[in-house]
């Protein structure tokens, strides 16, 4: 027993014990503690924040329920103090043991003023036990089931609140059954193999091609990365493009074998193709089906063991990089952010080194997965922190936090700054949306630094916004949003790639929108961007995507075999023709088996033309589209048709024409409605049926003239639904 008595506390404390021997601030009181608290459970508790000198326990029997004391000495100053900021809010034995209180024990000398208590699950842990990764894989492999049994595993979720991709929030996610928006959880894991507890924080990615730039966020807020591979399909497209992603941000690898249990699951051969494709060694690779939660323990050995821990630099200047954003109505932009250096506390005066702006943190917390308030966050930790920050601009992705009263001096390095590769306009049909689409775009924009747009007018839509964007999915992700969570009615137009373009006079400059395109007459040339596209199939189908490749103006680079059964070919193609329904012909021509990755590679010159649509003799801008000279017969053709039997029949002849400057490549006409104006007359003089059908003929050319087509939305995407391949002759 130590040889000073101790008070009785009135409210549940914790404090310095104001030691004779001057060993105060290594030792710690512990108030309120229910009698069958034992010394082995507060050295279960107390053990998470250091090393642990000596424990003793007091029983106070002055009142009429018992209650008891803990003495807790620390080997080191920092373990206590650690202690104190972070006490453990949890359930030992069934006792709720409440740590701290407002101020130290009624009578107590020398203690402090301590913060408000942490939320349950929010206690701190040393920062060689904290373990940050992602999952990483292609799509459809299994990313988020795992994800939701690692959830579970750890007691993270509970199994009546658990629901199936937890992590994929957003209802989008759940009707598509894709993952969209990286998202984070924290789970505490007890380790089996050393007994300690570690902080395992977990950041799911999406797995489709054009959601690789959040890949790419996650992954810098991670040491390691689990890569999932499929049993049954073995490395795709996308596993490579993102295991690549992992080792260039320097990650440890994990390899896992996922859905063993199907009937067509074939480890022996996934395993020897990602030796051989990927090099990594496989030799201690977990094999897992997490449909059915087995080696989900395994798994999480796997993390403790081989992810290793930040670098603690809790001494050094705040830093903290910022990797996701989203705007809340009541707290402002909340920030998703990883402490890289030092610690960041509640009250703390912050700055956003890439604007200077400077805002006191109001909250500071941890993703549980739900929202779980702490007071301080130590390096290495991942968390969120709300400042009533207004404005979307002043806290973008990629930016860095550090605090006002010590400074860091470089920022971090970020994000590489992506550019999109689709445009589209995008148009309120109620004009007096406009401010209201304009705010939900910076919103959007907030989260998703892809995302690019800039005020549009068109002389049939409007005013509205140019849009960029990665990619077509990326594209109808926005378009959703925008109108679900929103409540927004829009009209999209097509899609087109970013052109370059040289005027006569030397003037060079990209074109986003056929209507930016001048005249043929003023073009000296005009080049479109081409990709390196790599598409992974099974060696039957090759002939088939072969073709598919070349009807769309692709150049062959190679054809590499990956193993006996799987081929892997190498083509320069243009983007537009990517862009499109490239990726649902591929799946067609395939029978769902092959999958393909793109990367930029630069912009070529060929022979593009503006092919201009006109409905009833008035040019329709949003419908216009830029494309190859050889193609632009048939592509007039096919949306001239298409546009047919989309618009609505008129009273009068609606003519419809696909023109190369003034010379029209193809037409259609939609016949009018006709009203029988004869149906009244019987028998009788012709002259009187002359003198009726005139007066129609006459009342349809007016209405020819005045009269304006009403073109719906469906008519806008109809480049998209455009059957290229199954209309070629």
């Amino acid at each position: 027993m130590p040889s000073n008595p101790l008070p009785r506390p009135r409210a549940p404390s914790l404090a310095f014990q104001d030691a004779d021997d001057g060993m105060g601030l290594t030792r710690l009181v512990v108030g309120n503690l229910t009698r069958n608290v034992t010394e082995d459970h507060v050295r279960e508790i107390f053990g998470f924040y250091g090393s642990l000198k000596s424990v003793e326990l007091a029983i106070d029997r002055a009142v009429n329920l018992p209650r008891g004391f803990a003495h807790v000495e620390f080997e080191s100053r920092d373990d206590a103090e650690r202690a104190m900021d972070y006490m453990n809010n949890g359930q030992i034995d069934g006792n709720v043991v409440r740590p701290r209180s407002r101020s130290p024990p009624r009578g107590y000398q020398g203690g402090r003023r301590l913060p408000s208590p942490p939320r349950r699950g929010a206690s701190p842990v040393p920062v060689e036990r904290i373990r940050n990764f992602s999952i990483i894989a292609h799509i459809d492999h299994g990313k988020s089931t795992l994800a939701d049994q690692l959830l579970l595993k750890t007691g993270t979720v509970a199994a009546r609140d658990m629901v199936e991709q937890f992590m994929d929030s957003n209802e989008i996610e759940r009707e598509r059954g894709i993952t969209i928006k990286l998202n984070t959880a924290r789970m505490k894991y007890t380790s089996k193999r050393d007994g300690q507890l570690y902080a395992l924080n977990l950041i799911d990615t999406p797995g489709h091609v054009d959601f690789t730039y959040e890949v790419s966020r996650s992954l810098a807020a991670c040491e390691g990365a689990l890569l999932v591979v499929d049993a049954s399909q073995g490395v795709e497209a996308q596993t490579l493009a993102n295991v690549w992603l992992a080792l260039e941000n320097d990650l440890e690898v994990i390899p896992v074998l996922n859905k063993i249990d199907l009937p067509g699951a074939d480890p022996d051969r996934v395993i020897r193709e990602i030796e051989e494709i990927i090099g990594l060694d496989c030799s201690n690779i977990l094999k897992v089906s997490a449909k059915m939660g087995l080696g989900i323990e395994e798994t999480l050995e796997a993390i403790v063991e081989r992810i290793p821990a930040p670098v603690n630099t809790v001494a050094q200047p705040l830093r903290a990089l910022v990797f996701d954003s989203y705007y809340d109505p009541y707290r402002g932009v909340v920030c998703q952010f990883k402490v890289m250096d030092g610690k960041v506390s509640r009250g703390d005066v912050i700055q956003m080194m890439n604007t200077g702006k400077e805002y006191q943190l109001d909250e500071v917390g941890v993703l549980a997965p739900n929202k779980v308030q702490v007071d301080t966050l130590y390096c290495g930790e991942v968390g969120y922190l709300a400042a009533q920050i207004k404005s979307v601009q002043d806290a973008r992705v990629g930016d860095t936090v550090t605090q006002k009263k010590e400074p860091a001096a470089t920022a971090l390095p970020g994000y590489q700054d992506i550019q999109p590769m689709v445009y589209c306009g995008l148009f309120p049909t109620d004009t007096d949306d406009y401010q209201d689409l304009r705010e939900a775009l910076e919103k959007l924009q907030l989260n998703d630094a892809a995302l690019k747009f800039e005020p549009e007018v068109n002389n049939a839509m409007g005013f509205g916004f140019r849009c960029g964007f990665l990619g077509l999915l990326h594209m109808e992700i926005v378009q959703e949003r925008l109108e679900r969570e929103y409540n927004l009615d829009l009209i999209t137009t097509a899609p087109t790639v970013v052109y370059r373009c040289r005027t006569t006079d030397g003037e060079e400059f990209t074109v986003n929108s056929p209507a930016d395109l001048p005249d043929a007459s003023r073009r000296e040339w005009i080049a479109e961007p081409y990709v390196r596209l790599e598409m992974v199939t099974p060696t039957d189908y090759v002939g088939n995507l072969m073709e598919l490749a070349n009807g769309r103006r692709g150049e062959f680079v190679e054809m590499r075999y990956l193993t006996d059964s799987r081929t892997t070919l190498v083509f320069n193609i243009p983007l537009a023709e990517v862009v499109t329904d490239y990726f649902d012909q591929l799946k067609s021509r395939s029978k769902g088996y092959a999958s393909m990755e793109y990367k930029i590679t630069g912009y070529r010159e060929n022979d593009l033309v503006k092919l201009e649509v006109r409905i009833n003799g008035e040019p329709a801008d949003p419908l216009s589209v830029i494309c190859h000279r050889d193609n632009a017969y048939r592509t007039g053709r096919q949306l001239t048709s298409k546009l047919k039997e989309l618009i609505p029949r008129q009273m009068f002849r609606v003519p419809i024409q696909a023109c190369i400057g003034t010379k029209v490549v193809a037409s259609e006409a939609i016949a009018p409605y006709r009203k029988d104006v004869l149906a009244k007359c019987y028998g009788g003089d012709i002259s009187r049926k002359k003198k009726l059908l005139q007066k129609q003929a006459e009342g349809k050319k007016r209405m020819k003239a005045l009269g304006k087509v009403e073109v719906p939305q469906e008519a806008f995407m109809a480049i998209l639904k455009i059957d290229r391949e199954a209309k070629e002759d």
